[in-house]
C-alpha cells in the first residue's frame, strides 16, 4: 500500500510540475497577426470598418486556466477548449456569449472575471442545437435550441431559470429581445412567421405568415430590434430584408436573389448600429453587407478565407452599444470583432 501510495504521490507532483510549462495549443485559425490596421474601405478612402481581433478559445481574451485547473487537465487528459461551430453571439460591457450548436453548449467569456463557463444543459436537458442568442433585462440570457424547439432562459452566470417551450415553436432559428417593451421576438424558420413573447415567456401573438408578399416569409432566420422598436428580420429563402414597427405592422423590405453587391444569396445575421445603419451578413458571399436606414447599399467587409477579416461561412451578427462589431464566424471556428468607426452615409 505505501508504494502505491508514492506512486500515485509521484504522479500528481509529475503532473502539477508540468502543468506550470506552457501548454501546446492547437494551430489557429489562420495568422492571428495583422501587418497595419485593416480596415474598409481601403486608403485612400476614408475608413470605415476597422478589424479589432478574433476570439477562438478563451486565451485570445487573456482568459487563462488556473494552476489547478491545468493540472486537473492534464492529468484528465483534457484538451484545450476552442469553439466548435458558434452560429449566434452577443455581448455586452462584462462578458461575450456565444452559442454553439457544435459544441452543444453555451459559452459565456467573463471579461471583468477572467474566466469562461461551457455550459451544455439547463437543470434537466443537455442542449442539442443552441443556434441563437440575445439579452434580456434582470441579467437574463435567452438561448434558442432549434432542435429542441425551445427558449431556454439563464442568468448571466449560466444558471437556468426557465424554460419556453411554447406548443407554436417549430424550429427556432433567431431571437431578439426589445428591452423597452420587454417583448422577446422568436423567429421560427420552419412555421415562416415570428412568435411574440413577454420577457417572462408568456406569448403575444405572431408577425406573418409562409408567403411572398409584405410581411410573408419563407424560412425566417435571424432577427434584431433597434432602440426604436424596430424589428428587421431576415427572410432567408425569401432573399430580402424586412422591417417591422415596434406594434408589428409592416414598415419595409429591401434585397433580391442575385451575386451583385446589395443582392442576397444567403442572408444570415443582422443588426444595426447606432447611426441606424444596417448589416447583414451573407454566408455565400462570406462577407457583411452595409446598407442605410431606406436599403441603400453602402459598403461591404470581408470575403472567403481563414486569415483575419475573412470568413467561413459566416452566421450570426451583434453590434453593442459601442459600435462594436461580433461576428460569428462559423466554419472558422471563432467571432471575429470589428469596429464601426463613425461617418457613415454615401460620401
Amino acid at each position: 500500500m505505501p508504494t502505491k501510495v508514492g506512486f500515485m504521490f509521484f504522479l500528481l507532483t509529475a503532473a502539477l510540475v508540468a502543468a506550470c510549462e506552457p501548454l501546446v495549443s492547437q494551430p489557429m485559425a489562420g495568422p492571428d497577426a495583422v501587418v497595419g490596421p485593416l480596415v474598409w474601405p481601403q486608403p485612400p478612402n476614408r475608413p470605415r470598418i476597422r478589424f479589432v481581433k478574433f476570439v477562438a478559445r478563451p486565451t485570445d481574451l487573456g482568459i487563462q486556466p488556473s494552476f489547478w485547473q491545468r493540472a486537473w487537465d492534464l492529468i484528465a487528459g483534457a484538451e484545450e477548449q476552442w469553439l466548435i461551430r458558434p452560429t449566434g453571439v452577443a455581448a455586452n460591457e462584462q462578458s461575450i456569449y456565444v452559442a454553439d450548436p457544435g459544441a452543444q453548449a453555451l459559452w459565456i467569456f467573463d471579461l471583468q472575471a477572467g474566466r469562461f463557463r461551457r455550459i451544455p444543459a439547463t437543470d434537466n436537458q443537455f442542449l442539442v442545437s443552441p443556434v441563437a442568442i440575445s439579452l434580456g433585462l434582470k441579467n437574463r440570457i435567452y438561448v434558442a435550441d432549434s432542435y429542441l424547439a425551445k427558449v431556454f432562459i439563464y442568468d448571466t452566470e449560466g444558471k437556468p431559470i426557465g424554460t419556453i417551450a411554447d406548443p407554436n415553436l417549430k424550429r427556432p432559428a433567431g431571437i431578439a429581445y426589445d428591452a423597452s417593451r420587454d417583448r422577446l421576438y422568436v423567429a421560427d424558420s420552419a412555421a415562416h412567421r415570428i412568435w411574440i413573447f413577454a420577457g417572462d415567456g408568456r406569448p403575444l401573438g405572431a408577425i406573418g405568415r409562409q408567403g411572398t408578399g409584405n410581411g410573408e416569409f419563407n424560412r425566417p432566420t435571424y432577427i434584431a430590434v433597434d432602440r426604436a422598436g424596430t424589428l428587421y428580420v431576415t427572410d432567408s429563402l425569401g432573399f430580402r430584408l424586412q422591417m417591422f414597427n415596434a406594434d408589428g405592422s409592416f414598415m419595409g423590405l429591401f434585397g433580391r436573389h442575385g451575386d451583385t453587391s446589395g443582392d442576397f444569396a444567403m442572408p444570415k445575421g443582422v443588426a444595426v448600429d447606432s447611426e441606424g445603419h444596417i448589416y447583414v451578413v451573407d454566408a455565400l458571399f462570406d462577407a457583411v453587407q452595409i446598407f442605410d436606414r431606406h436599403g441603400q447599399y453602402l459598403l461591404t467587409f470581408g470575403e472567403r478565407g481563414i486569415r483575419p477579416g475573412q470568413f467561413w461561412l459566416p452566421g450570426g451578427l451583434f453590434i453593442d452599444g459601442h459600435n462594436r462589431i461580433y461576428v460569428a464566424d462559423t466554419y472558422n471556428q471563432r467571432i471575429q470583432i470589428f469596429e464601426y468607426l463613425g461617418g457613415g452615409g454615401n460620401e
